[in-house]
């Protein structure tokens, strides 16, 4: 019997697909748990419906990415952090300052798509790593200058 899985099903297949599936294992279990449909026309095109707006939708995400990767790209911020007589600084930069920043300039940015690699402790300027989708990232920079602790 043909259906299409409307969950992903161990063992079967994944959601969208239409699958060739043992009579009784369709109706004991696919069916009867709302796993699947039997795979008839309006079963099969609303299956095409569904993958082409989900396809559109990424699309749409990705253009998204591309644009705000356009207007960040080689984006320079700055930072100030709290340092000691010495120039020593107290505590690091985090992603989490990073996007506060961003977004104070209008720039709308997970702070779990900037990579840190190793936490920012030192004056200076750093290239950062932006990923805003899974193909698109760009780099901004980041000046970090001390604040005289008084």
């Amino acid at each position: 019997m043909k259906v299409v899985l409307l969950k992903d099903v161990k063992g079967t297949g994944k959601k969208g697909e239409i699958k060739e599936v043992a009579d009784g294992y369709a109706k004991n279990f696919l069916l009867k748990n709302g796993f699947a449909v039997i795979a008839n026309a309006s079963a099969v095109n609303e299956n095409n419906r569904q993958k082409e707006a989900v396809a559109y939708h990424k699309e749409m995400e990705k253009q998204e990415a591309v644009r705000l990767g356009e207007n960040l790209k080689e984006k320079k911020i700055v930072l100030k952090i709290k340092c000691g007589e010495n120039g020593k600084t107290f505590g690091s930069v985090t992603a989490k300052e990073i996007a506060e920043t961003l977004k104070k300039e209008g720039f709308d940015v997970d702070k779990r798509k900037i990579e840190v690699r190793e936490p920012i402790k030192a004056i200076g300027s750093y290239q950062i790593l932006v990923k805003l989708h899974p193909e698109v990232s760009t780099k901004i920079r980041v000046e970090i200058i001390g604040e005289q602790k008084a």
